[in-house]
């Protein structure tokens, strides 16, 4: 009797394990589909022409890349090119945090407007200089459209062309790219952080 009672306990434990593990994943279960598992932003640096980086949206662990935009960072130039110079010099290297993210950002005339990432602030290599207010954005409405052209002059609501790849140090993108980097985020995960290389 005590053979048949053991021998139906443990029927009954093997049958709940068996349960349990399948309603339990295992660990390295692939993401759902469109996920790619953490993430991060890559904005790598071509110091010939500032104006021709590159972001990319980047699968955390596996360093796949899921996205892949032309960028820019900074003014050009000598200064556009030192870290340490404030609202002319690209972002300084190293890894931000990415604090927040909107499609409708309002800085009005002077600021930014619409599809931006927020980043947070980063102390250049001079271990002084605090470089502040970062954003990876475009140039358009706080609606996510474009502005009027303005003839013979540079709309700070509009894309006028690859001069407008340049920045006050922030990285800049392109109207379409940062919308549709927005859309891969959405689809595989936002990313944590951005890292910034030469």
């Amino acid at each position: 009797m005590a053979s048949h009672i053991r021998t139906a306990s443990l029927a009954v434990t093997a049958a709940l394990t068996a349960g349990l593990a399948s309603a339990t994943p295992p660990a390295h279960a692939a993401p759902p589909p469109g996920r790619a598992g953490p993430t991060h932003l890559v904005f790598e640096k071509n110091r010939r022409d500032p104006a021709t980086s590159r972001v990319r949206l980047v699968q955390t662990g596996t360093g796949r890349v899921l996205a892949d935009y032309r960028a820019g960072s900074g003014q050009g130039g000598t200064a556009g090119r030192d870290e340490c110079v404030r609202n002319k010099g690209w972002l300084p290297d190293g890894t931000y945090r990415v604090l927040s993210h909107t499609t409708r950002k309002k800085g009005g005339r002077d600021g930014i407007n619409g599809y931006a990432i927020h980043v947070g602030d980063k102390v250049c290599r001079d271990g002084r200089t605090q470089r502040t207010a970062l954003f990876v954005h475009s140039e358009m409405r706080s609606d996510g459209a474009q502005g009027i052209a303005v003839p013979g002059r540079d709309s700070p609501y509009r894309w006028d062309g690859d001069g407008d790849y340049r920045s006050l140090g922030c990285v800049k993108l392109a109207p379409a790219d940062i919308k549709n980097l927005f859309a891969a985020a959405q689809r595989y995960g936002w990313p944590a952080s951005l890292k910034v290389t030469k």
